[in-house]
């Protein structure tokens, strides 16, 4: 087990790699009675199509959701009320590129991570329990159907990617469901729930020696290389089209606009680029920047507004949206702010302020068990170290954040999506 030093946040951090393939990381924390134990697959909602065996599959939307919500299925019963049962409170979560299963607690840490591992790890999957789950997660899905920021953020997915799986929902929809049965989810438990495909991320009061042994124990000895994934055609740099709109119940017109980037490279170029995404995001319209102060003055945004960057395998892009009486007029100032930022420069001030604040935010993210465990299961994913961010910060400049702007922020790169108000004026 190798032990690593990160003295500039006063954290340390060891790490395992098993024969199987899976990898451990273990942030020790004597001084706190609770433990967090967050064990995860590099599978999402995107991951639809793949090739086992040398042969492509094709699967339904919505198969990884459905599987995180079967798994918990044990032959003796439900896992979750095992680690309930011990005083955990354990939970899961979907998202487009990975699914995670964890627990928190302040005792019989190693009775739970055995639990956890256990119950991830071997598949239990009846056709009854599936076609009862289809019930569940079908009403589910109709109401993200009737969400309208689900709906628009999704909008704004379609207008920016022609062909990238991350247009479709996470969960699926009704009739792709449908299709699931137990085979489908014993072949995708199969093919990406191996512990080469798989992160284990630990802190807390615990012995990383004993973390390891456990998981030697319980998962199998052996694993599979990774299986290849297709994620359809390579996108167009510009956009697929640049204005989606839509009709609900909704009192004011809601809007996110959508700026594509090219994806980064996995390593310290993806860690870089989340970085100068985000203080693109808030050098050219975060709630310090001159542009939003104008808007929120002039009454086109208001508090609901909020922005950010996500990078996916084969997808990138820079967003922001929340209410606005005229959300073409706010897509219209944000391109012309870029324009001027391009032009003359990011103000060095509030770059330097700006970056000092984000460090911040991170630096006291480490007090957040559960931001340690994720943050650094999606960065062993995308082939770095989430502690690391100090050097990351140190080596994004003014020109970076100002590249990244002039880039994304122009007009053929730039959709908007908008729902507006049914029967209102537009």
């Amino acid at each position: 087990m190798e032990k690593k030093e990160f003295p500039q946040i006063g954290e340390q951090l060891f790490h395992a790699v098993l024969n199987n393939g899976l990898h451990i990381y273990v942030d020790p924390k004597p001084d706190f009675q609770k433990s967090y134990a967050f064990f995860a697959t590099n599978y999402g909602g995107m991951d639809m199509r793949f090739q086992m065996d040398g042969q492509w599959l094709d699967t339904p939307a919505g198969v990884a959701h459905f599987l995180e919500h079967k798994t918990f299925d044990t032959e003796d019963g439900n896992a979750l009320q095992d680690l309930a049962a011990n005083g955990a409170s354990p939970n899961a979560f979907t998202s487009t590129s990975i699914t995670g299963y964890y627990f928190e607690g302040v005792e019989k840490f190693e009775e739970n991570l055995r639990i956890l591992l256990s119950f991830v790890s071997i598949p239990y999957y009846t056709q009854e329990s599936v076609d009862k789950e289809q019930g569940i997660i079908g009403q589910e899905i109709r109401m993200g159907d009737d969400e309208p920021d689900t709906q628009v953020f999704y909008g704004m997915l379609e207008g920016l990617y022609a062909h990238s799986p991350i247009r479709v929902k996470i969960a699926g929809t009704v009739e792709s469901i449908a299709e699931i049965t137990a085979d489908t989810l014993n072949l995708c438990h199969k093919a990406f729930y191996d512990p080469g495909n798989m992160v284990l991320c630990v802190a807390g009061d615990v012995d990383p020696q004993k973390v390891v042994e456990i998981a030697e124990q319980i998962l199998p000895k052996n694993g599979h290389p990774p299986v290849e994934r297709d994620y359809g055609k390579k996108e167009d740099p510009n956009v697929a089209k640049q204005l989606w709109e839509k009709e609900m119940e909704v009192s004011a017109p809601l809007f996110q606009l959508g700026f594509k980037d090219m994806p980064p490279e996995k390593g310290k170029d993806w860690q870089k680029w989340e970085l100068t995404g985000e203080l693109a995001c808030e050098a050219l319209l975060g709630t310090s920047s001159p542009l939003y102060a104008r808007l929120y003055g002039e009454g086109l945004l208001n508090d609901s507004f909020s922005y950010g960057c996500e990078a996916y395998p084969g997808a990138a892009f820079l967003c922001a949206g929340g209410e606005s009486r005229d959300p073409g007029a706010v897509r219209d100032a944000v391109l012309e702010e870029a324009k001027r930022l391009t032009r003359e420069g990011v103000d060095e001030a509030l770059f330097l302020r700006l970056k000092r604040a984000l460090y911040g935010n991170a630096v006291r993210g480490l007090n957040s068990f559960e931001n340690i465990c994720v943050n650094q299961a999606m960065a062993h994913f995308n082939g770095f170290e989430y502690l690391t961010f100090p050097d990351c910060f140190s080596s994004v400049t003014k020109e970076d954040v100002e590249a990244c702007i002039a880039r994304v922020a122009v007009e053929e790169r730039t959709s908007l999506a908008v729902i507006w108000p049914k029967g209102g004026a537009k």
